[in-house]
Order: C-alpha cells, then sequence, then structure tokens
C-alpha cells in the first residue's frame, strides 16, 4: 500500500519539475494552443459523518489524503470549458465511539461506546476512485494563475478497510470489514484561485451496507469531506 502511494506520488512531482524545467524563451516565442489544465490533483479533508444514529458521534481529528490525476478534455475555442475523467486514490479515516466487532466469518456487531471505554476507536477506508467533472476556469494560454469551478461525481471502489479499538487494557484491530458499501459515490466541488481550493465532497450513498445493524436499525451514514485541493499542470 504504502509503495503505490510513494510511486503515484513521485510521478506528480516528476511531471511537475519537467514541466517547471522548460526553457523561458521557448514559452515565450512558443505558445501552446492546444494547452490543457489541472490534470494532477492532491488534496486533504476533514471527514465528517451525516445521518448518525442517535449517541454515535465523533472524537478527534478525522482525516482525508486524496490524489490521482485527471483527463482534461477542453471542449470550446477558448479552452476555458473542459470535461475531466480520472483515476484516483483516496484513503479517509474517521474517529468515532461506534464499536465494530467481528464474531464470525463476514459477520460483526455494533454498539455505542461512552468517552470512558476507550482511547482510540475509528475505522479506515482505503478507494480507488473515479472523477468526472464540468470545469470552467479564467485560464489562457500564457496565464498561469485563475479562477476555477470545478464540480461533478466520483465513484469510488473501498478495495481495503480496518478497524482499531485500543483501551486502557486491550488493542483490537479487524481488516477488510464486509459490512462497508464496496461501491461509493458522490458530489464534488472544487472553488478557489491559483493554488488554493476549497474542496468539498458529498457522499449520496451510505458508507455501510444494509446488513450493517445497530439496535435493529441499518446504519444509513454518509460521508462529507471538506478540504483544500492543490491541482498541478
Amino acid at each position: 500500500m504504502k509503495q503505490i502511494i510513494i510511486f503515484i506520488i513521485a510521478v506528480c512531482v516528476t511531471q511537475l519539475a519537467l514541466a517547471q524545467s522548460i526553457d523561458s524563451t521557448q514559452v515565450k516565442y512558443s505558445i501552446d494552443t492546444k494547452y490543457k489544465e489541472d490534470q494532477y490533483y492532491f488534496g486533504v479533508s476533514y471527514n465528517v459523518l451525516t445521518n448518525m444514529p442517535n449517541d454515535m458521534y465523533q472524537n478527534g481529528f478525522s482525516s482525508g489524503f486524496h490524489l490521482g490525476f485527471i483527463k482534461d478534455m477542453p471542449i470550446n475555442k477558448r479552452r476555458n470549458v473542459a470535461l475531466g475523467i480520472g483515476l484516483g486514490y483516496s484513503t479517509n479515516s474517521i474517529n468515532n465511539n461506534l464499536l465494530i466487532t467481528q464474531v464470525a466469518d463476514n459477520t460483526y456487531t455494533y454498539e455505542l461506546l461512552n468517552d470512558s471505554e476507550f482511547t482510540k476507536n475509528k475505522f479506515v477506508q482505503h478507494l480507488v476512485e473515479l472523477p468526472i467533472e464540468f470545469r470552467w476556469r479564467t485560464s489562457t494560454a500564457t496565464t498561469y494563475k485563475f479562477w476555477r469551478v470545478y464540480t461533478g461525481i466520483k465513484f469510488g471502489y473501498v478495495f481495503a478497510s480496518n478497524t482499531k479499538f485500543k483501551n486502557a487494557s486491550n488493542t483490537d484491530k479487524i481488516n477488510n470489514i464486509k459490512d462497508f458499501n464496496e461501491l461509493q459515490y458522490g458530489l464534488t466541488l472544487a472553488v478557489g484561485y491559483d493554488s488554493w481550493n476549497l474542496f468539498i465532497h458529498y457522499n449520496l450513498n451510505s458508507i455501510f451496507e444494509d446488513k450493517a445493524r445497530l439496535n435493529g436499525s441499518s446504519i444509513d451514514t454518509k460521508m462529507l469531506k471538506i478540504g483544500i485541493m492543490f491541482y498541478i499542470l
């Protein structure tokens, strides 16, 4: 897992270095009229659960890490309006008081804890993502600082997950939780200028499957991600 993340970051950094090494005279006299924008992205987010069951809450800081590549496809002559489709990776951690216990193969129980019953309790999801975007910006072939509004939908496949529970005397871990929805999808919006862009992603479906039950009711909890997104040409 770590090797995959390091490889993706290395590719993005290499591409940025190559783009910045272009000879300045070449940029001056050879304007790229077929330019594309923002094809690599990197972001961090604060993750918030919505529609939680009664008495369920988050504690601590729940973070997300997102990176990937989007193929930019301009659809007008000025090239400031485009469609984008890409491939990315996302990891999301949620600190909360919902204890997930594995009692048999692919079978889990759920209960809510009090603060005194744990020092750490979280679940983590790792996803391969497919972003699809409609992109508007104020860019030109020679402008490198511009306003942007990118909106769309993002599909994610949960290929790995884990939980970690810790109290004063015990530590328990569970890998590959079968009750998580493998396919997750949500609406996305990125708005900003130059390097700084506000990023919002809201899941349209629950992060749990219907078979995940707390006190007999399904856990129809969704995730909202709010953070900062950085784009590389």
